[in-house]
């Protein structure tokens, strides 16, 4: 059964009054979704109340029963078309997060909320096989944690993750998986040995070197520093590593771009890709507000060019371009990643293909040829 959350946001489209910084929080803000329907109003004038809503809110977990787990999309600008998510909102609390706006359809606010009052899907293991045993699935890879973390702090305890890759070993289906927390070696056992099978490649999401940016912009997340180790450690297990500088966002991580690409060449990543920051929706407002509070001196500078990349407006999401930006800054950011890129021929040359030859149609509940 699943519990209920209680929207504290305030109006649609408004700051909240009490969106000072809170410590291990990637956001103040519990703006309203653009579809909420419930709404509260806090006297912004009480500062007891304004204290209690906002000095250590703590994270709620609703344990949900969900109808399907393997979801399909057709955009040209990733490269899976199927992906698996266990959880619904992360406790990372990178501000800058896409998916913070689809807390929007729990009615609950993709500000605080989103990092605070989160889903895990306790029957994602069952769904898994089940829908890869269903008759029309054909085996391709499938990407995991895509929309949020699969290894974010519940997953310590839920081991929902641990469980979908046990049940991917088992039938030889492949798995793409990008995280950014340590938590991944807990599983180093089941991908070395998919590693071996040709079943899984990692991708390390590395947004920063620097430790005092780390912690307003990603606050519940591993240092730069030891992200690397992970990359390494996982390189020494025989696992397949990408990296993924995500995002890029001007005057704020953008300079470090060369030195993040020499970092991760130096502990043995095979590839590397960037991408500049995506503003959908409710981020828009949840990244200025971030902005003012923490680079009030450069916040317009910063806004202003975003816009520039990205046609005049704070975000477009048309393909081709939602992921690099366009005109001169985007393409200067573009070239400066390229050289970088092909200094350690960090391409995709370098990963191994998925192989999905070998996958075992998982039995249905009641077949009696699982017995034998």
């Amino acid at each position: 059964m699943s519990t209920s959350f209680t929207n504290n946001s305030d109006q649609k489209g408004e700051k909240s009054p009490f969106n000072n910084p809170i410590k291990g929080r990637g956001t103040a803000n519990n703006m309203a979704g653009r579809f909420a329907i419930t709404l509260v109003e806090v006297d912004e004038n009480d500062e007891a109340i304004a204290l209690l809503e906002t000095s250590s809110p703590k994270t709620e977990v609703r344990y949900e029963r969900a109808k399907s787990i393997i979801s399909r999309n057709s955009s040209p600008d990733i490269p899976f078309r199927m992906s698996v998510n266990p959880y619904k909102g992360c406790e990372h609390g990178c501000v800058y997060c896409f998916a913070r706006p689809t807390h929007a359809y729990l009615d609950l606010s993709p500000g605080l909320d989103f990092e605070t009052k989160l889903v895990a899907k306790t029957n994602a293991a069952f769904l898994f096989e089940e829908e890869l045993a269903h008759s029309k699935y054909r085996c391709e890879p499938i990407a995991l944690g895509i929309n949020t973390d699969a290894y974010q702090p519940i997953e310590k305890q839920l081991k929902i993750t641990r469980q979908l890759l046990e049940i991917a070993l088992a039938h030889h289906q492949p798995i793409s998986l990008i995280t950014k927390s340590t938590l991944i070696l807990r599983d180093i056992d089941l991908l070395a040995q998919m590693a071996e099978k040709k079943l899984i490649h990692v991708a390390i999401s590395v947004t920063t070197l620097n430790n005092d940016l780390k912690r307003i912009l990603e606050p519940r997340t591993a240092s730069g520093k030891t992200r690397l180790q992970v990359i390494k450690t996982l390189r020494e297990a025989g696992i397949p590593v990408s990296v993924l500088v995500a995002p890029v966002i001007p005057f704020i991580n953008d300079n470090e771009l060369e030195e993040i690409v020499t970092a991760c060449a130096e502990v043995g990543a095979q590839s590397i890709h960037y991408i500049m920051l995506r503003l959908p929706h409710e981020v828009a407002p949840l990244f200025s507000d971030w902005l003012h509070q923490h680079y009030p001196d450069r916040a317009e500078h910063v806004l202003q060019r975003i816009m520039d990349m990205r046609g005049g407006k704070l975000y477009n999401s048309q393909f081709g371009k939602r992921m690099t930006g366009e005109g001169i800054f985007a393409d200067l950011i573009n070239q400066r990643f390229h050289v970088a890129r092909r200094k350690y021929g960090l391409d995709d040359n370098r990963l191994s293909y998925l192989d999905c030859r070998h996958f075992a149609v998982p039995p249905k509940e009641g077949d009696q040829m699982a017995l034998f």
